[in-house]
């Protein structure tokens, strides 16, 4: 059983904003690249209303270092 639950992404995006990455890029309406010292670019591919669902949380999380109390 997953430790996450289902969120918008403009939540997730507000967190991983709060433990330092930053917005390096952005093309169009979703795709975002994201960055923070020590890590790798990564890319923010939702639109602020999209509910991103357990497993994608769970890869976000280990991309990017995101914990379920950073929320």
């Amino acid at each position: 059983m997953s430790r996450w639950g289902a969120k918008k992404a403009r939540l997730i995006l507000a967190a991983l904003l709060r433990i330092g990455w930053t917005i390096k890029r952005q093309g169009g309406t979703s795709h975002r690249i994201l960055s923070r010292p020590g890590w790798p670019d990564t890319v923010f591919a939702f639109h602020d209303g999209e509910e991103i669902g357990p497993k994608m949380m769970a890869r976000i999380a280990r991309r990017t270092g995101l914990k379920p109390e950073d929320l």
